[in-house]
């Protein structure tokens, strides 16, 4: 793992958050890199989930939604965690998770029987000492205060801890607009902020982060579990789209007394992380017709579908399918990471490479000048850049030796290196290296474009 936060912050993928004033409670700001494998994601899951279906809409709501919204949804009463402070350094800690990872007992919502535990059988991971405070409950949701003029009274909001409020006080407005008929989905992509207890690994936990989510509408007496399972696959296929191997994923089911309380059904899908295994990665949930429901109860307001070809009118029930961007990130990152010897080299030369899936790659194509001081080499590597930059996301660079570049552009993990020579001159073609094999073949540069856009489709 320390590899990969190297890597990223060297190679401009993931920077520490505030890091001149000394860093600031797992917050990440994503670099120039970061932010086109970022958007890469999110372009393969929209393009999969919305633009290639014909049954599921977008939209992108507010991040502070009318404080009555949580009050629906249950979030004010019941979106907690148990937490435990030591009395002694005054470190805080998840009360479950502590115990779980301490035992392996799973004791999560059992105040009483944590606080045993912790008493009885755990120290402190940070001073040693075993002095607990009781455990109690923590809601994980950000407030902030609105007020519309400096007299008016401050009143309390929220910053959404989920994507799925806005979609859901949206439900009318899109039946009315874009014309679906059940079942029908709204996706949407946006931030969501949880003020959690203990966040850490990496992006793996964030009090900031990024859900990519969908509410999946269904009529009351449809076969869930079969729409359920439909959804399930299609997670794993985006899962493995990722570059993820499927040997480090697995399917936990939620069992009855640890569902959310909105959840009928849940199912995680999980990945092997090199910190303490198997853990969540998605989510697909059967969260039945309670968010319209409650908001339709709690806001005055029907929230109803009517099916003109029954004349039957009903509350749908939803599937959501729920994906973390910024985890998506992460296993894209750990499963592309790979160190090899390089095969004819000095002993002990090892490259580190992103084999990320090539429509990831911030970089498609890098083009170098086999030497800067030539300006007849740099100028005609110029000509070839202008002529692909025109079609591909490509990046130019002289800076270092070749095998310098070729490292850099490894560890970006950018498919394929043009490298513009003394032979370029005389004959028109150029060296492609691929980052994956290594080999070289020379093209012409008449036929480069069509050469690469092969490629980087196949």
């Amino acid at each position: 793992m320390e590899k990969i936060v190297s890597l990223c912050k060297r190679r401009g993928f993931i920077f520490p958050g505030s890091e001149i004033y000394g860093g600031f409670a797992n917050s990440y700001t994503y670099g120039p890199y970061g932010v086109a494998l970022k958007n890469n994601i999110k372009s393969l899951w929209w393009k999969k989930f919305v633009q290639d279906r014909e049954d599921v809409v977008g939209i992108d709501g507010p991040i502070i939604l009318h404080p009555r919204v949580w009050e629906a949804s249950g979030h004010t009463t019941s979106f907690n965690d148990s937490m435990v402070d030591c009395r002694n350094c005054k470190k805080r800690f998840r009360a479950d998770h502590l115990v779980e990872e301490t035992t392996g007992q799973d004791l999560e919502g059992k105040a009483d029987e944590m606080k045993k535990v912790l008493d009885e059988k755990i120290k402190c991971p940070n001073c040693g000492k075993q002095a607990w405070t009781d455990v109690r409950n923590f809601n994980m949701m950000f407030e902030t205060k609105l007020n519309t003029t400096d007299e008016a009274k401050e009143e309390i909001a929220y910053l959404r801890p989920e994507t799925a409020g806005a979609i859901f006080l949206e439900f009318k407005n899109v039946l009315d607009s874009a014309r679906v008929k059940i079942p029908f989905g709204i996706a949407q992509i946006g931030k969501a902020f949880r003020n959690e207890i203990v966040a850490g690994n990496f992006i793996f936990r964030m009090r900031e982060f990024e859900q990519m989510e969908i509410e999946y509408f269904i009529r009351p007496d449809a076969d869930w579990e079969k729409i359920f399972g439909e959804w399930l696959k299609l997670q794993e296929e985006f899962v493995l789209e990722l570059g993820v191997d499927k040997k480090d994923i697995s399917f936990r089911e939620h069992p009855k007394e640890k569902l959310a309380f909105y959840s009928k059904k849940t199912i995680d899908i999980e990945y092997n992380y090199p910190f303490g295994g198997f853990k969540e990665l998605f989510g697909l949930a059967y969260r039945t017709d309670y968010d319209l429901s409650n908001h339709a109860k709690h806001s005055g307001q029907k929230l109803e579908y009517f099916d003109t070809e029954t004349n039957q009118r009903f509350v749908p029930h939803v599937i959501e399918p729920t994906f973390g961007l910024d985890r998506s990130i992460l296993v894209s990152l750990l499963s592309a990471y790979h160190e090899e010897k390089v095969s004819g080299s000095e002993e002990g030369d090892v490259r580190v490479v992103l084999k990320l899936p090539k429509n990831l790659a911030p970089i498609k194509i890098a083009i170098f000048p086999l030497l800067k001081n030539k300006p007849e080499l740099v100028a005609k590597a110029r000509e070839v850049f202008g002529l692909l930059k025109r079609k591909f996301v490509c990046e130019f660079d002289d800076n270092g030796n070749i095998g310098k570049r070729y490292r850099r552009q490894d560890e970006i993990g950018t498919p394929y290196c043009v490298t513009v020579d003394f032979d370029t001159l005389q004959d028109g073609t150029v060296t492609v290296r691929d980052r994956d094999s290594m080999e070289q073949p020379r093209v012409a540069v008449s036929d480069l474009t069509a050469w690469l856009e092969e490629k980087l489709n196949a």
